[in-house]
């Protein structure tokens, strides 16, 4: 039987930061599926990697990434969503996302 169609290809609609999203560049890989963000809003989080993007999203040091902020800890989150490029064109040009932020994100690395 074929494998059920999990919705996490490439869709019509770029997911944009919201009240509990943001947007982050990951800094550094932490182990055991957690990685090290630089957020939009200037806060160094820990963000998790759920099990339904773990093995079908490769998300490397300098990727740019929408998180969701947990209720209980705002300073941890889990990845919601990786941006291409093609999509990180389109946060910078709605002003969702600068140019300073990805360069000061590449300074990181």
């Amino acid at each position: 039987m074929p494998k059920k169609d999990q919705g996490l290809g490439p869709s019509a609609e770029t997911p944009l930061p919201g009240d509990d999203t943001v947007v982050c560049g990951v800094v550094r890989h932490l182990g055991g599926d957690y990685l090290l963000a630089k957020c939009m809003d200037g806060v160094d989080r820990k963000v998790r990697i759920p099990g339904k993007l773990r093995k079908r999203v490769w998300i490397n040091e300098g990727d740019i990434i929408l998180v969701g902020l947990w209720d209980f800890s705002p300073d941890k989150g889990e990845v919601v969503y990786k941006y291409g490029r093609n999509e990180i064109n389109k946060l910078i040009e709605k002003g969702f996302l600068s140019k300073e932020f990805i360069n000061a994100l590449s300074e990181y690395l």
